[in-house]
């Protein structure tokens, strides 16, 4: 594990998105806690000046130094947020001041690692730095990216994407899961996490988008559907039949049925196959497990019955599920 701390500039302008600005740090900050003190990173807030920002939210910050200044230090993470306006017919269109984007370029030059939050995504395109890759940004902005920018591989689906030492992040909240991926592959995964639980966040997610994770709530208010939906995590690998769960639960089959289309709106058998479609997603995305392990730790049973739950719940088969939101280094 590196103990050496770590230089990340997050560059600030006028009218930046404040979560973007200060969702980062607060992941990076908690990393201290869990390594060694001689480890972490140092965060910077650089601008063309020394005067403060007016960010969007209407909350004035004051920059840690200039571009001129962190010119002439050797910068490991440079961290790009991004803007927008809204027209008459509400609809976003993100900012690229080309000042920024010149700053930008040159400061990518001495970076070790660069990445945007949100439709900071736009900047980088306009300094040339997504050209020939893949990248994400904020779904409302997407189609823009695309049409800006015919080089850039536009997906609005991941909520970060990383090619080689460029890194895109998707909208928002999106911010902590970059910034929890950038821990990730500094200090490992088992750092990660107890940072994700110092955030008090329900799960670290490695890159799926929101809408492909299968729909497992509204939570249950009765206790009982609650401790069968328990029970049913713990015994994934298991068949898991209406009648297993009917005994556990000590309900016929029939009550069983009615009681979970009442309180969570599907059958047993649809819950069981959501959940562990579920839990093949994050293992497709976070792990190099095979399909047959895929499957054996899910209770699929057979590769053809995951290849059928994901065709029917996400619409792909779960190759491309891989290969499209597995986090890699390449």
């Amino acid at each position: 594990m590196s103990t050496v701390e770590r230089l990340v500039v997050i560059v600030l302008f006028e009218g930046v998105d404040l979560l973007d600005v200060t969702g980062p740090p607060e992941v990076f900050s908690l990393v201290r806690r869990e390594v060694a003190e001689t480890a972490g990173y140092r965060v910077v807030l650089a601008a063309e000046t020394p005067d403060p920002v007016t960010t969007s939210a209407g909350v004035r910050v004051l920059p840690d130094i200039t571009f001129d200044e962190v010119s002439t230090r050797s910068i490991d993470t440079l961290l790009v947020p991004g803007s927008v306006e809204i027209d008459s017919r509400r609809r976003v269109h993100a900012l690229t001041d080309p000042a920024v984007v010149t700053r930008v370029k040159a400061l990518a030059e001495r970076t070790r690692r660069v990445a945007s939050v949100c439709v900071g995504a736009h900047i980088l395109a306009a300094a040339g730095l997504l050209d020939g890759k893949r990248a994400t940004t904020h779904w409302s902005t997407a189609q823009q990216l695309a049409a800006d920018h015919p080089a850039v591989e536009v997906d609005a689906d991941p909520i970060f994407i990383r090619e080689g030492d460029v890194w895109t992040g998707a909208g928002i909240s999106a911010c902590l899961d970059l910034s929890l991926a950038l821990v990730a592959d500094d200090f490992g995964e088992a750092v990660a996490l107890r940072v994700a639980r110092q955030l008090v966040m329900y799960l670290k997610r490695p890159s799926g988008q929101s809408q492909f994770s299968v729909p497992l709530e509204p939570v249950s208010t009765t206790r009982r559907v609650e401790d069968l939906r328990h029970h049913i995590m713990r015994h994934i690998a298991e068949p898991l039949t209406v009648a297993d769960l009917a005994e556990y639960a000590h309900l016929s089959e029939r009550q069983l049925t009615r009681v979970f289309k009442a309180e969570l709106g599907m059958t047993p058998s649809a819950y069981v196959e959501s959940a562990r479609v579920e839990m093949a997603r994050n293992q497709l995305e976070s792990t190099d497990a095979t399909l047959e392990r895929v499957v054996s730790a899910c209770g699929f049973g057979t590769t053809d019955t995951l290849i059928r739950a994901f065709r029917r719940r996400l619409n792909t088969t779960p190759t491309e599920y891989r290969r499209r939101f597995r986090a890699t280094s390449d």
